[in-house]
């Protein structure tokens, strides 16, 4: 078993990552939040994920050990694959992605590419003890937490799909959106919208 691979980061892309050890090269498919933490590097340190089939022998990098764990987790989940896994580890931090489950936010995990209610459903009721379990929610900012709590929860998740619709990314509308409430809990969806998309970069 391969714990972490260390060495020289030989070439990168937003998806893949190529680290000289020993004068072996591993390649290794990554999220775009651990591209993010290693770009510009010439020295980094992997921790690994193997995926060994009949037909394939499949490397993952994570830049840290929470978003292997959360990695890890997301694939537990019946019918969420290691590419999927890493979809949604490239659209949301890991700390994003406890507090969306964390607080039951369905729709910010439908939001991400090839994730139907369904499954969104079914990472939430299958991972939100774990996550509380392991430790890994306490990472998540208090005050987040807390704002996603108490906002309106029918008007948060329907200023988030219309600004999703719109082409906005989840995890930071959904943010922009829960802070907006949280000042003014009374604010009516189409409000909210207008607030959202002055401040949504």
């Amino acid at each position: 078993m391969i714990e972490y691979v260390k060495g020289e980061l030989v070439d990168v892309t937003p998806a893949f990552a190529v680290v000289d050890t020993g004068g072996v090269g591993y390649g290794l498919n990554i999220s775009l939040n651990t591209y993010t933490a290693i770009q510009g590097k010439k020295e980094v340190r992997l921790y690994v994920f193997e995926s060994i089939r009949e037909d394939a022998y499949t490397l993952y990098g994570f830049a840290g050990k929470q978003e292997r764990d959360m990695f890890l987790m997301l694939i537990s989940v019946s019918g969420v694959g290691a590419n999927t896994a890493r979809m949604i580890l490239s659209e949301l931090t890991s700390a994003e992605l406890c507090e969306v489950i964390v607080s039951g936010n369905e729709r910010v995990l439908k939001g991400v590419k090839g994730i139907g209610m369904r499954t969104a459903q079914r990472i939430i009721v299958d991972l939100k003890d774990k996550v509380a379990a392991s430790g890994l929610s306490q990472d998540v900012p208090e005050s987040g937490m807390q704002a996603a709590q108490n906002v309106n929860n029918e008007v948060r998740d329907e200023a988030v799909g219309a600004l999703t619709m719109l082409g906005f990314a989840p995890a930071p509308t959904a943010k922009v959106v829960a802070a907006i409430l949280k000042e003014n809990p009374d604010t009516p969806v189409e409000q909210v919208v207008k607030l959202a998309l002055k401040q949504i970069k």
